[in-house]
């Protein structure tokens, strides 16, 4: 079985208020590329993975008059993907959804919401200390995951968690000064978001669950400064990184990340920096797997445009995945 995840840029913008695809030349939120060549490429891509699920974060907005679902099903049926149903769960409070398009042939899912005590409803909100001699803070999500029971039709039944957390970047900060205090401030957000996670990870992880945590946590060991006054980074924290090793999650991107922090090492996204005037990389979208799942030595792949041999040999996947999104996909194979 192959199932992905996906940050797609702004998909929402690709789509009017019938849930049609603008498939025009006008520009999409991607800078220099027209709605349609979007379109196109994300087509493309997703067709070249052939995967059985693809999580889709910034899926297009569910509202009053727009719908996730008529979007992307009609998106899939255009491009002849058998990944033509799709799933959600609770609504974002952005125009940004998480949204599983999925085979039925393959698979049978369910959005499946948890509640704890230690961890409620992912739609609701919690109290939370960020370290142990904090005070509590409000956590809450624009994005709440997406829990899913998945129920293969051939194979065993596991849990999927979709997750877009909350960015650090210090959006419409001016000075160093902003820069810093909106940077930590996301900062905790992001961080109550992966401990809240977490909570429900370990629920899994202890009821003898298989489970896959996937999506973009907007973060990642060493990343930035901003993990510096709290000891470590989110991804870490969802991991349960320095806890027994029945309760930790394993992705070995985020692994050679921690073990050998300066090397440069593997990127899921590109962005540009407009004051170097130059790209920069990094590792913001993970598929983290319960030990019983990594004992089955699956394959991790990035669909790099530049990193990985063969997207790199085939010119029209290389364009592809420049004009759909500042993401790319990752993939996990494994044997349900």
């Amino acid at each position: 079985m192959r199932i992905a995840t996906w940050n797609v840029e702004w998909f929402t913008a690709l789509f009017d208020d019938d849930n049609i695809p603008i498939e025009d030349d006008t520009p999409s939120a991607r800078y220099e590329v027209t709605k349609r060549d979007q379109l196109v490429g994300i087509g493309i891509v997703l067709a070249a993975m052939d995967a059985d699920a693809v999580l889709i974060v910034e899926a297009p907005d569910e509202g009053r008059r727009r719908s996730t679902v008529a979007a992307l099903e009609g998106f899939a049926a255009t491009c002849g993907l058998r990944t033509r149903k799709v799933l959600i769960g609770f609504p974002s409070h952005t125009e940004q959804e998480i949204a599983l398009l999925y085979d039925p042939d393959v698979m049978m899912v369910a959005h499946d919401p948890r509640a704890t005590v230690e961890a409620p409803r992912f739609d609701g909100r919690l109290e939370i200390a960020l370290t142990e001699d904090s005070g509590p803070e409000t956590a809450l999500f624009s994005k709440p995951p997406l829990e899913v029971a998945v129920h293969p039709l051939v194979g065993a039944p596991f849990r999927l968690i979709g997750v877009h957390a909350k960015s650090k970047a210090p959006h419409g900060a001016r000075g160093a000064v902003q820069v810093r205090r909106i940077g930590l401030e996301n900062r905790r957000k992001q961080l109550a978001q992966c401990l809240w996670l977490r909570r429900r990870v370990e629920d899994h992880l202890r009821a003898g669950d298989r489970l896959v945590v996937l999506g973009d946590l907007n973060d990642g060991p060493g990343l930035d400064s901003f993990e510096g006054p709290f000891g470590r980074s989110g991804v870490e924290v969802v991991m349960g990184m320095g806890g027994p090793p029945a309760l930790q999650l394993h992705d070995p991107h985020a692994l050679a990340a921690l073990r050998h922090p300066l090397s440069g090492g593997h990127s899921t996204a590109r962005f540009y920096h407009a004051e170097e005037r130059r790209y920069f990389p990094a590792l913001l979208d993970y598929i983290l797997v319960s030990p019983d799942l990594a004992a089955q030595a699956p394959r991790w792949h990035i669909w790099h445009p530049f990193d990985d041999p063969v997207c790199w040999s085939t010119p029209e996947l290389r364009q592809a995945l420049l004009d759909a999104s500042d993401h790319f996909p990752v993939t996990l194979d494994f044997a349900p």
